[in-house]
């Protein structure tokens, strides 16, 4: 009788469990990454992060469950892009719509430092509750560039940099020591365009006037109490308090991202149904394979794997569009021209490409998404700067300075062209200029077939000029505002597969095709990342810059190369 009464009690305990009303959990405090991890280092720094596309997953899985009654979104102090805010905020707000309660939590949104794109986030909420001890650093946007002309002419080192055109200003930064007008005038276009994008946001959410967002912003920060009187936020409660109050004694607490794996865990797979192939672009653009420094650096988008898992996706018969979600600076113009054609070719063997747009997608990351079908973005965005600069530093007054010589025996009359130890003569200027006429000329060329614009109007939003989302679109750019959730629904519309075909990031690889190598660049495990070997870490770009090797401080001293 007791084991009966045990296993009753058991039973009634997962009834109760299943039924019990549910409380998903968005912890952002430890940030959130675009996709999945591209290599094992990446495996393992992002193994405490959230995904993206899991995140969206479970929240548009619980709009459609009578179960799930409210969303908890603690917001911490981890950095996050305008971009992913306004996809987040996008969701939380669809979720509210569906009849689900949404509520904010933070420490605070800023301490003793901004938080206007955090509170922005919160907005998205119904409820917004801040710790006691905590502020609003509601204080505006603000771009900061800092010039290093001068301290490098300091120490003896002078940069001779071409740029295509006037808003490339990425040059700036060493040849100038303010900005020039058009690079004021791009950035202030930036900024203003970000700041109409929150203050709107700010003012929908908080069901205030956006002339009275703007007088808050320009009184901020505030204090707790003052927050709440300025009806920036509703309460001042702990965490407890507030996770009390929404879970209640009968709610089950979890984690999104919990809550969408055990979905799809549940789906059985249709060994014959069409799906859409979502490929990762993160991070800049290079030759070679995905990947990052064992000492810490950012992964790149290496255009081998790009390219072979776009290639993989054309030959699955199962495969009936592509999703390409890019967030990029931009990098190597080559291998941006590399994944361009893949692109291309994808689309004229009749799959469509449909681009999601992530914080930024700019110069070379515009530069592998204008050939898709349609081009989404968030309103904050970073995208165009299409142009081109290129040029060396010339370091020989600082080696003079640190007492280091330098000799070259060469054979050719610009064998020491690129050479950081001497300037450009003038015919290597010319030849330069010349490279950087050819790159320009080409990327507004297929800019302006891709974007069925005339090639002198594509000039004239070109000439390296970094738009918002918002702006792009209006200028035609790109084609449409919105998110990865979007993109995806599009790329079954377009493929004729119904709204819940299954999406596959792609490359899709087994255990047995991740250990083995690929048996040509056409396998699918060609397009696996890799940890790179330049040991720079976070100070490759700028060992590049300055003309340092490569693959960084272990290596074999000298340079053991004929040039």
């Amino acid at each position: 009788m007791e084991a009966t009464r045990t296993i009753g009690q058991t039973l009634e305990k997962l009834r109760r469990q299943r039924s019990a009303p549910l409380v998903l959990e968005l912890d952002l405090t430890m940030g959130i990454v675009e996709g999945p991890p591209a290599d094992p280092l990446g495996a393992m720094l992002s193994m405490r992060k959230i995904r993206l596309d899991d995140v969206l997953a479970g929240l548009n899985r619980a709009r459609r469950d009578p179960r799930v009654k409210a969303l908890l979104v603690k917001i911490g102090n981890a950095p996050l892009g305008l971009g992913m805010v306004q996809e987040l905020r996008t969701a939380i707000i669809k979720l509210r719509a569906a009849g689900k309660r949404t509520i904010a939590f933070a420490e605070s949104f800023g301490e003793v430092s901004t938080g206007t794109v955090p509170y922005y986030l919160a907005t998205a909420c119904d409820r917004i509750y801040l710790q006691p001890s905590g502020d609003v650093g509601l204080t505006g946007l603000s771009v900061e560039t800092r010039f290093l002309r001068d301290a490098l002419a300091k120490a003896g080192v002078e940069f001779q940099l071409g740029q295509r055109h006037e808003y490339k200003t990425a040059a700036n930064v060493f040849t100038q020591n303010h900005m020039t007008e058009p690079h004021r005038e791009s950035t202030a276009r930036i900024v203003e365009s970000a700041m109409e994008q929150v203050i709107e946001g700010i003012a929908q959410g908080r069901r205030l006037d956006p002339a009275r967002v703007r007088e808050l912003v320009d009184r901020g920060p505030f204090l707790g109490a003052e927050a709440v009187e300025a009806g920036l936020v509703d309460g001042l409660k702990y965490r407890d308090e507030v996770y009390a109050e929404t879970v209640g004694e009968d709610g089950r607490l979890r984690y999104v991202t919990r809550y969408a794996k055990e979905a799809a865990a549940k789906r059985l797979p249709h060994p014959g149904a069409g799906a859409v192939a979502l490929i990762h672009g993160i991070g800049p653009i290079r030759l070679g394979r995905s990947g990052r420094s064992p000492l810490g650096a950012s992964g790149s988008m290496g255009s081998d794997t790009i390219c072979a898992a776009f290639r993989a996706a054309r030959k699955d018969d199962k495969i009936k569009a592509v999703v390409f979600r890019v967030d990029s600076p931009g990098g190597s113009y080559v291998a941006s021209d590399a994944i361009w054609r893949e692109v291309l070719l994808t689309r004229q063997a009749g799959k469509p490409v449909i681009v999601s747009m992530g914080d930024v997608a700019a110069s070379g990351g515009y530069f592998v998404s204008m050939a898709a079908n349609v081009i989404f973005a968030h309103p904050g965005t970073l995208t165009g700067s299409i142009g081109v600069y290129g040029g060396k530093p010339v370091i020989s007054e600082l080696l003079g300075k640190l007492g280091v010589t330098s000799e070259a025996v060469s054979m050719g009359e610009n064998a020491e062209m690129f050479s950081t130890s001497r300037e450009f003569s003038a015919a290597q200027w010319e030849r330069l200029n010349t490279w950087l006429d050819r790159v320009y000329e080409d990327f507004v060329t297929k800019v302006a077939d891709a974007r069925g614009l005339s090639k002198d109007h594509a000039h004239e939003l070109a000439k390296g000029r970094v738009w918002t989302g918002a702006d792009a679109v209006r200028n035609g750019l790109v084609d449409e505002l919105g998110g990865l959730e979007d993109a995806l629904a599009l790329a079954r519309s377009r493929a004729g597969l119904p709204a819940t075909a299954p999406v596959r990031i792609y490359p899709h690889l087994n255990p047995l095709e991740r250990i083995r190598p690929p048996e040509s660049s056409e396998d699918r495990s060609a397009a696996m990342a890799r940890l790179r070997v330049e040991a720079w870490g976070p100070f490759a770009r700028l060992a590049g810059e300055l003309g340092l090797p490569a693959y960084g401080p272990l290596l074999l001293p000298g340079q053991w190369v004929i040039r």
